[in-house]
């Protein structure tokens, strides 16, 4: 079976964890306050898929976080259609929740314009990163995966790519844990997707849900051998 086929449950996909799995690899996690911000896919928005549990992929961290530490507090305050400057308004609201990891945007809805300002986009987010960084949290986003599509824009892989690179960059500049989905083999699913052709369905949740324990799973080990 090649990659790109459908897989009929969670447990036969090679991409998904289970929640020992995914608790195994967070094992030592210090986080205690889990809060994420931002638009729909800060939020987890997407259709059911058989086989696969109804939980966004931040539900999905949370319960494995709350594994490891059972006190866990989580809060997601994310709204769809949210741009990056909406989301500083979710941001203030967040200052005062004290998380110790926080999900940001990632400038999915800034580019859903006629013609977008790539300047204005990266200075929002920097300032979104340093607001966020205040908290002394370990910041967490991801970038766009090219299986999100808006047809109408003819340049719109370029945008992707172009936010994504500003992702990208400003992230490293705070030590931002990033989950690039871009050319993740998960896009070439043809159940990826919800029936508005924008969202991942739960089979795309519960592989976002994975790579970000694996990458969180990666800073801890850093951390350790620092």
């Amino acid at each position: 079976m090649s990659i790109a086929e459908h897989f009929s449950t969670e447990e036969s996909d090679p991409y998904c964890l289970s929640a020992l799995e995914s608790a195994a690899l967070l094992f030592d996690a210090p986080w205690r306050r889990f809060g994420v911000i931002g638009d729909s896919l800060s939020a987890g928005t997407g259709d059911p898929r058989s086989g696969y549990a109804s939980l966004s992929w931040a539900d999905r961290v949370a319960d494995a976080l709350r594994r490891v530490a059972p006190d866990l507090a989580y809060l997601n305050t994310a709204v769809d259609g949210a741009t990056t400057e909406q989301a500083f308004d979710q941001l203030d609201r967040m200052i005062d929740f004290a998380p110790d990891l926080l999900h940001l945007p990632c400038g999915a809805n800034d580019i859903v314009r006629r013609t977008p300002d790539y300047a204005l986009i990266e200075g929002r987010l920097r300032e979104l990163y340093r607001r966020a960084a205040a908290t002394g949290a370990q910041l967490t986003t991801f970038t766009l995966g090219r299986a999100y599509r808006v047809p109408v824009f003819a340049d719109w892989t370029d945008r992707v790519r172009t936010v994504n690179a500003i992702t990208r960059r400003v992230a490293a500049e705070y030590r931002a844990v990033v989950v690039d989905m871009w050319d993740h083999p998960v896009n070439d699913r043809a159940d990826l997707l919800s029936a508005d052709r924008i969202h991942f369905a739960t089979n795309g949740q519960a592989v976002l849900a994975a790579e970000t324990v694996k990458q969180l799973a990666h800073r801890l080990g850093q951390r350790v051998a620092s």
